[in-house]
């Protein structure tokens, strides 16, 4: 990204993410939100529920909003006029596409009218096309590479496709390997599993061009002129270790992938430094989270944590604060848990030092040990 990005609103000096918070609410600390779409935005078919008043809250307050997807099924086309109907107005130019990345990533190293063979939904030969690349059908037609991303309809006739073009030469392209994707009756396979598929039959690592390349982040900065960009993901693998790679700052919401056992496990590149339960966290002022006298002990709100290196606590120490999201205990125990483990992700034994931690606990699905 460009060395504006995150020069300016991250932390620099040596406490965990988190634990700066933010002051006031991001729409204010920040200029562009760079999206996911997938569990961020929508879930399946329909939008996260407050969702689209949220984002339109946030561009009322002056904060512009650019969408940077792993999911390759559809054009930018398709995926601004879904978003558009779902009450959050977009421009295909709002919309960067691993697809998109993937062709262009192609289209550099194979030049002009390389032949490319795609696999997965229509937005994949669709951005080949649109870089200038040949799009072919068939392992006979001779591609130079495959390039597999995401589509509810790819089955065993494409993969066979792919697997014969790579075994006899074709460069292996994959858009991202997320393992899974969000769907309303929980997680089903993502483009990951599927590539997975490719490789194992053929021995080949393909080139992952999608999140967390910086990449795709990198071209929402350039378009929308960002100068303080704030990554908003769903997953620790794809957004914000993108978010890091590209040294900007980001915000893991709950309404997709990652859980509250997840972000307690995460390590280092895999640390937000924002948390919420879904994308309106752009409204509202996140909390600090401070240390306390006592060594590996932070307070959030009326929460506090302790960490001894093996274990984390949690009790409540105090009244929640005015307008509190429910999860200032979570960020104290990353931040406790994650004090004691600066280099290396570790899940966190969790206890419950009282009644009101138990049932804290018990509502972010973490069982106390």
């Amino acid at each position: 990204m460009s060395s504006d990005a995150g020069s300016s609103h991250r932390t620099t000096d040596a406490r965990p993410p988190l634990a700066a918070g933010t002051d006031t609410p991001p729409t204010q600390a920040y200029d562009v939100a760079l999206l996911d779409l997938d569990g961020v935005v929508y879930v399946g078919p329909a939008a996260v529920p407050g969702v689209p008043a949220a984002l339109q809250a946030a561009r009322d307050e002056g904060m512009q909003l650019g969408f940077v997807t792993n999911n390759a099924a559809r054009t930018p086309e398709q995926v601004a006029a879904h978003l558009t109907e779902l009450g959050v107005p977009a421009a295909p130019e709002d919309v960067i596409t691993s697809s998109q990345a993937a062709a262009s990533v192609v289209a550099g190293l194979l030049g002009p009218g390389a032949r490319v063979l795609p696999v997965g939904g229509p937005g994949v030969a669709s951005a080949l096309a649109a870089a200038g690349l040949t799009v072919v059908e068939r392992a006979e037609d001779d591609p130079a590479a495959v390039v597999q991303g995401y589509g509810p309809q790819v089955g065993w006739a494409q993969l066979a496709e792919a697997v014969v073009a790579v075994r006899q030469g074709a460069r292996h392209v994959a858009t991202n390997t997320d393992a899974t994707i969000p769907s309303p009756r929980g997680v089903l396979p993502g483009n990951g599993a599927l590539v997975g598929v490719v490789r194992t039959v053929t021995g080949q690592e393909p080139l992952v061009t999608g999140k967390p390349d910086p990449a795709m982040h990198a071209e929402c900065v350039r378009r929308t002129g960002a100068r303080r960009p704030l990554v908003v993901g769903d997953r620790l693998d794809t957004d914000i270790e993108g978010a890091r790679r590209g040294d900007a700052a980001s915000l893991l919401v709950f309404s997709g992938v990652a859980t509250p056992a997840d972000l307690l496990a995460a390590g280092p590149v895999h640390r937000p430094d924002l948390l919420s339960t879904d994308a309106a966290g752009l409204l509202v002022a996140h909390p600090a989270v401070t240390p306390v006298e006592a060594e590996g002990t932070w307070r959030c709100g009326g929460w506090e944590a302790a960490s001894d290196g093996e274990q984390v606590s949690l009790r409540a120490v105090g009244p929640e604060r005015d307008g509190a999201d429910g999860l200032d205990g979570l960020r104290a125990l990353a931040v406790a848990h994650w004090s004691r483990h600066p280099e290396e992700g570790r899940p966190a034994v969790v206890r419950a030092g009282d009644d009101a931690a138990v049932e804290a606990l018990d509502g972010w699905g973490l069982t106390a040990g």
